[in-house]
C-alpha cells in the first residue's frame, strides 16, 4: 500500500478526551511543519477484548462515537485497524515495521507520554526511538495535557470520576458532556403511580460505563428529535421498593408521550444526590419534587 509520507499518532483514544485532542493537535503541527500528511491510527475494539475473551469493556465512547469525535479533528486521515489475534502477537518492533513503516509509510510518529504498544507492552519510549532509527521513523514524545493544580487528564481519570458520580469533573476532562444511549423498555410503573413516570433505559451490549448510583440532572434526546429535553435520572436498585438489580430510570419534564422501544440518549450534567431509601412511596414523591425543583434551578 503506497502512501505519501505520513506523520502519525496511535492509540485506542477511548472518549477522545482533551488529552487525546492535545496529542492529536501536536501531531498535526509536526505534520504541517514537515510538509507531510497527518494520520490518526486507532483500533476497532479494545485490545483486552481480544487478549482476554471474558473482558467486559466499560468504555467512555462506542466505536461510532469515537470515530465521529476523531473526524472532528483536523487530521488528514483516520485509519482504523481491526485488532485481532494476529495483530495482538506483534512485538512493538514488528508493529512499527509491518504496520507503521510498510503499510502506512509513517516517517514521524508522535506518541503520548504514557503510550505503550506491542505484544507485551514492556517496551518504552527509548525502545521505540531505537526501532525508529532502524526503520527510518522519527519518534517524538508529545507533551502531556496538564492544567495548573489539576491531575493529568486520562481515560482512567475520567472513568474514576464517573464511578463516584463526579460527572461534572468527567465532562470537564472530556471537553463535552458524557452520554449514554439505550432502548426504552417496560418497567415497574412505580414512578407513574406517584406522579413521576419514568422511561427505563436498557444499555445492555453498549459497553459504556454507567456512572455511580444517584440522581442526576440530565438532558435527553428522543429518537428522531434533534433538540434536547430537560430531565432527571436515577441510577440504582430502587431501594424504596426493595429492588435488587440496577435500573436506569429517566423522568422527562413536561412529557407524556409513549416512547417504548425507542432509542433514548441521556446527556449527563451533574449529580444531585445519592440514592436513598424512603419510608414510603409518598415520601419518595416529595423528595422527587424537591429534586425536580433543584434541576430546574440549575438551568434557570
Amino acid at each position: 500500500m503506497t502512501k505519501n509520507p505520513q506523520v502519525a499518532t496511535i492509540g485506542f483514544f477511548d472518549g477522545v478526551h482533551r488529552g487525546h485532542r492535545y496529542l492529536i493537535d501536536q501531531m498535526i503541527t509536526v505534520a504541517k511543519e514537515a510538509g507531510m500528511e497527518s494520520t490518526i491510527i486507532t483500533f476497532d475494539r479494545h485490545p483486552r477484548q481480544v487478549i482476554h475473551s471474558d473482558y467486559l469493556p466499560q468504555m467512555l465512547s462506542t466505536f461510532e462515537e469515537k470515530k465521529a469525535l476523531l473526524e472532528k479533528t483536523s487530521a488528514d486521515h483516520i485509519e482504523v485497524l481491526s485488532f485481532d489475534e494476529q495483530l495482538a502477537t506483534l512485538s512493538a518492533h514488528d508493529f512499527m515495521k509491518q504496520v507503521l513503516h510498510e503499510h502506512f509509510n509513517v516517517c514521524k510518529l508522535v506518541i503520548g507520554y504514557d503510550n505503550r504498544f506491542g505484544h507485551n507492552r514492556s517496551e518504552g519510549f527509548e525502545d521505540y526511538v531505537r526501532y525508529g532509527q532502524e526503520l527510518g521513523i522519527e519518534v517524538i514524545q508529545a507533551m502531556p495535557f496538564c492544567e495548573p493544580n489539576k491531575e493529568a487528564i486520562s481515560s482512567s481519570y475520567i472513568r474514576a470520576c464517573l464511578l463516584v458520580g463526579n460527572v461534572w469533573g468527567a465532562n470537564e476532562a472530556l471537553g463535552y458532556a458524557y452520554s449514554l444511549t439505550g432502548r426504552v423498555t417496560d418497567g415497574f410503573h412505580e414512578g407513574r403511580k406517584i406522579g413521576f413516570p419514568t422511561a427505563n433505559l436498557n444499555t445492555d451490549g453498549i459497553g459504556k460505563l454507567v456512572p455511580a448510583p444517584g440522581v442526576y440532572a440530565v438532558h435527553v434526546q428522543l429518537e428522531n428529535e434533534q433538540h434536547l429535553r430537560l430531565a432527571m435520572m436515577n441510577i440504582g436498585t430502587r431501594p424504596t421498593f426493595d429492588g435488587h438489580s440496577q435500573t436506569l430510570e429517566v423522568h422527562i419534564f413536561d412529557f407524556n408521550g409513549d416512547i417504548y422501544g425507542q432509542q433514548l440518549r441521556v446527556v449527563f450534567d451533574r449529580r444531585i444526590r445519592n440514592e436513598m431509601k424512603f419510608s414510603s412511596p409518598q415520601e419518595l414523591a416529595r423528595q422527587l419534587e424537591k429534586d425536580k425543583g433543584e434541576v430546574k434551578r440549575i438551568y434557570a
